[in-house]
């Protein structure tokens, strides 16, 4: 079997003028394409203290959980593999409580007093965290735009408060 050198070097050439290869394409240098994507992502995600800040532990096991539930989810702690990556939990699951949401508001009401700081990583993890389930729970709401309040039984209330006022602290 013999090939013809000319057609293959012919084929050669026009896939090469194709690429812009050999025919004066001048180079553009650094072109601007604005600010880079940002904001929370859409899923269940539980949120966990590490040494660098808060860091999201997508939840893709569960179903349907109420934000009562989250609660309980948060404070049993991340699992075995993700505590060797440094993850913990600062929440403890209260006595008494019950964790409303309605469109962009969410509202954690204690029977007793609040146990952490308005700007501890345990209050991120509260906050950013509720609001990654509400807005799973209401597709319409950004997790960026859902606002936790805390009220507490005893205590000034906090909040509303925002998941972006946590993270890249």
């Amino acid at each position: 079997m013999r090939f013809r050198g000319g057609v293959v070097l012919t084929a050669l050439a026009f896939l090469l003028v194709g690429c812009g290869v050999g025919v004066g394409v001048r180079p553009t240098g650094v072109m601007d394409a604005g600010e880079p994507a940002s904001g929370l992502t859409r899923g269940k995600r539980l949120y966990y203290a590490s040494d660098t800040g808060l860091r999201a532990v997508p939840l893709l096991d569960r179903e349907d959980d109420t934000l009562d539930a989250v609660m309980k989810l948060l404070a049993q702690g991340p699992t075995a593999a993700e505590r060797r990556e440094g993850l913990t939990t600062l929440v403890h699951a209260p006595s008494g409580y019950t964790v409303t949401g309605d469109g962009p508001h969410v509202t954690v009401t204690l029977e007793g007093p609040y146990w952490a700081q308005r700007r501890d990583q345990a209050t991120g993890q509260l906050v950013c965290t509720l609001a990654s389930f509400q807005s799973v729970r209401e597709a319409e709401i950004r997790a960026d735009d859902v606002e936790v309040t805390i009220s507490p039984g005893e205590g000034p209330e906090l909040g509303p408060l925002r998941c972006a006022e946590f993270l890249d602290r």
